[in-house]
């Protein structure tokens, strides 16, 4: 898959950079200052909470997308590959990391900021990125595009908020 451009996975490294959220399907991203990540849901205000809470009212599974998370080295590699100068919200991903590998903390719960969360799988470039961001983005992001959570205990992050590997429960 080439080289990677993030540092390895230990106890309480890596933090949080930036977080995005949008409001629905398709639509602008902002950037938050801080995030509440509810446990079953995402974070409030994004569109995968609300979709997350309809889901819920009709008695169904909520899917396992609640929050993603990037790495901003990824990000910047891809960028600078392709001389573009693009906001990190432009990936629309929700949280920018820095100084983890995020592929590390797949099928791992960890704790970042106040909120727990449990790294369900890779989260792949889509088409939607490919024609919004550039084409490259499909092959070059593959197993580099993020990671998928689902939150387990609530709380709150905010820039600066750091990544701590939990042990599983016994």
């Amino acid at each position: 898959m080439g080289d990677h451009y993030l540092l390895p996975m230990t106890n309480n490294m890596g933090k949080v950079e930036s977080i995005y959220i949008a409001s629905g399907k398709r639509e602008p991203v902002q950037q938050v200052q801080s995030a509440v990540l509810e446990a079953g849901k995402g974070i409030v205000g994004d569109r995968y909470h609300s979709l997350a809470c309809a889901t819920l009212a009709k008695d169904m599974e909520v899917p396992a997308n609640h929050v993603s998370f990037v790495a901003a080295e990824e990000l910047d590699a891809f960028m600078s590959r392709h001389d573009l100068k693009l906001d990190y919200g432009e990936f629309r991903r929700s949280v920018i990391t820095s100084g983890i590998d995020l592929n590390e903390l797949e099928g791992k719960r960890f704790r970042v900021g106040g909120a727990v969360c449990y790294g369900e799988e890779l989260c792949e470039p889509c088409s939607y990125l490919a024609r919004t961001v550039h084409s490259a983005v499909l092959p070059e992001l593959d197993a580099r595009a993020g990671l998928r959570c689902t939150v387990i205990e609530s709380g709150t992050i905010e820039p600066g908020a750091t990544f701590e590997v939990l042990a599983k429960p016994s």
